[in-house]
């Protein structure tokens, strides 16, 4: 696999990061709109806990937002919370992919948290994670207030925060990795997980450490594919095809892995896509939200099972129809969602669906 540097990383990613040649006019732009929520309902600027920032000598507020379904969507009770990409070392709670898809999964009743954790500059590893942790921890503390399940939690990542939400899915249970972050006391567990083109091992960031500190050791203990077992949280991928940032062969290698460890997963892969699709394909949004929908709502918020493979009542052994192996019903057949971007199915349990 290919190492991505810091640099490398942040180039490739302007759509999540401002880019460093812009710092300079900075001072003389308009600070840019915010993101147009909809008709989401929106709580912002909530204090989920303090963390130390070095770049600061002193304690700074840790913020998420809330965004609520709209009124008349019926909400499934289930939160999702969101952390932005960027390298750790950009990109805030307000990024606009995130939004975008908060959007198209609050019109299917899903409530959205997104949280900043502190950047790299800020406080060194596993500082981040500890952070994630403790945003976890508030969303079920405040399940009630925010109109969710306590037992519905989900965590979602982009780019460099899909190896955080990675991270959270493969150390549920773990007290050394908790911190001291904000709302002792309660759980971090995640009833599953949303990695949206991850970085899904740390291999391929190391600039998330000091100078010195990638030994093999550290980067083991802060790669999701160390923690991949049967405690892991069920997880879906979302990648697009031509993503040169992070290719999609680490989606496909992370996916085959789970899945071979029993773990309940799926992989939509947009044909075409490349890295943070999502800040402006909204038919690519579309197909993604489908998808995740699919996902968590036969997993947590309707559970049930698909119907075994086999003849139908009163059918052809094989289950077989008029239309060969490709008709639905029949070997091979559809498997999930596919949308205006021409997305692959996405299968829970089971193999990516084909285009």
């Amino acid at each position: 696999m290919e190492r991505i540097t810091r640099r490398g990383l942040i180039k490739a990613t302007g759509a999540l990061a401002v880019a460093p040649a812009l710092a300079s006019v900075g001072a003389r732009a308009q600070p840019p709109a915010p993101p147009d929520i909809g008709k989401l309902r929106a709580e912002k600027d909530i204090v989920f806990g303090k963390g130390a920032d070095i770049s600061k000598g002193a304690d700074v507020d840790l913020l998420l937002d809330v965004y609520r379904p709209p009124e008349g969507v019926t909400s499934k009770r289930l939160a999702i919370v969101h952390l932005f990409g960027g390298g750790f070392f950009v990109g805030n709670k307000g990024a606009g992919y995130i939004i975008n898809d908060a959007k198209a999964l609050g019109a299917r009743g899903y409530t959205s948290v997104s949280a900043n954790y502190r950047l790299q500059q800020q406080a060194h590893w596993p500082a981040q994670l500890h952070d994630v942790k403790a945003a976890i921890r508030w969303t079920r503390a405040n399940a009630a207030k925010i109109g969710v399940d306590e037992n519905k939690i989900v965590i979602a990542g982009y780019s460099a925060g899909g190896m955080l939400a990675l991270m959270a899915a493969g150390t549920n249970g773990k007290p050394e990795v908790e911190g001291n972050v904000g709302t002792p006391g309660v759980s971090s567990k995640v009833d599953a997980c949303i990695g949206v083109y991850p970085l899904a091992n740390a291999q391929m960031a190391r600039g998330l450490f000091a100078d010195g500190e990638a030994t093999p050791e550290n980067l083991a203990a802060a790669s999701p594919t160390t923690y991949i077992g049967a405690s892991f949280a069920p997880t879906i991928l979302v990648h697009g095809t031509d993503d040169t940032t992070i290719p999609i062969a680490s989606s496909i290698d992370f996916f085959t892995k789970l899945h071979a460890a029993g773990v309940p997963t799926a992989l939509t892969a947009i044909q075409g896509a490349h890295h943070a699709f999502d800040n402006g394909a909204l038919d690519a949004v579309e197909t993604m939200a489908q998808s995740i929908d699919l996902f968590l709502d036969r997993l947590l918020a309707n559970p049930k099972p698909y119907p075994a493979f086999g003849p139908p009542p009163g059918g052809r052994p094989g289950g077989a129809r008029p239309g060969g192996p490709g008709a639905p019903g029949g070997p091979g057949g559809a498997g999930g969602a596919a949308g205006p971007s021409g997305g692959a199915g996405t299968r829970p349990n089971g193999a990516p669906g084909g285009n």
